[in-house]
């Protein structure tokens, strides 16, 4: 039988999905379809509309367990089709890194028809801004495949080149329920030279009796940035912190970033001044 191509494939279940997969191993992945935006609609470079659409599409609407929502007494977990407005619509009980994040990460409609699986897994950006708070909330992501399933932490996802092995799927995403203090998270725009991406800064920490007792700061720009030997510096301390145990946790980011070579010297200076600026404003 000839194989036919120029399909929308609907599968109902994991098994009918690694079973199309393996027979139309071309498929593209459908989640929410903004992605798709960039094939054929509004977000297409001018006279390249509709250029390169894929030949088969593989939909993940008809599988339940995609768009389930979970929560216990440890986590809050969603399938990988949960649309972002979903999650935003949640309210208090998701964490503020998460939930400004997401505020930021497009307009209404577009939100409405994301998925939260589609904006860790994107690929228009090396790491997606949902990347950062994933992270500093240690997140955990469920990678199925037709054969097995497995749990990675966010941080190392995005951290990894090429995470997901072929035909893999993400399936969950699992988020500890922990009561953070100090929330910030900050968006810094595309610069102007090439080696300079922008990003999201979400910076977490605990105060208990007006002691800091933990803390956490990831950067998810190019790459996605989390030191967490800095991190263990400040724990412990009275607030207000001091300017010279700010300036050396500052000082400390520098060192670990002009180790890495990324990000360029304009952001990454924009990156110091700013945390240095969030560590002097936590007891206002």
């Amino acid at each position: 039988m000839a194989v036919l191509h120029n399909q929308v494939l609907l599968p109902a279940n994991y098994g009918e999905l690694f079973s199309f997969w393996t027979r139309f191993p071309d498929a593209v992945l459908f989640a929410g379809g903004t992605s798709f935006l960039r094939y054929s609609g509004a977000l297409a470079p001018a006279g390249d509309r509709g250029s390169g659409f894929p030949k088969n599409i593989l939909s993940l609407e008809k599988i339940d367990e995609l768009h389930r929502i979970t929560r216990t007494e440890r986590y809050l977990e969603f399938g990988a089709m949960v649309k972002l407005n979903e999650i935003i619509a949640l309210g208090k009980i998701v964490p503020s890194a998460l939930s400004r994040t997401l505020k930021d990460l497009a307009s209404w409609p577009v939100r409405n028809l994301a998925t939260i699986g589609g904006a860790i897994c994107q690929k228009f950006r090396v790491v997606s801004d949902v990347a950062a708070p994933m992270a500093a909330l240690d997140a955990r992501y469920e990678l199925r495949t037709a054969n097995q399933s497995r749990w990675i932490s966010a941080l190392r996802y995005s951290s990894v080149s090429e995470s997901l092995e072929n035909r893999e799927l993400l399936t969950r995403i699992r988020i500890p329920l922990e009561l953070w203090n100090y929330t910030v998270c900050r968006k810094f725009k595309s610069c102007t030279t090439d080696d300079e991406y922008g990003g999201v800064l979400i910076f977490l920490a605990k105060n208990q009796k007006e002691i800091l007792s933990d803390l956490r700061l990831v950067f998810a720009g190019e790459t996605l940035f989390r030191d967490k030997n800095s991190e263990s510096f400040l724990a412990g301390r009275a607030l207000p912190l001091e300017r010279k145990d700010t300036q050396h946790y500052g000082a400390l980011w520098e060192t670990y970033l002009a180790g890495l070579g990324k990000p360029g010297p304009m952001l990454r200076s924009k990156l110091v001044n700013s945390i240095i600026s969030i560590l002097l404003g936590l007891s206002d």
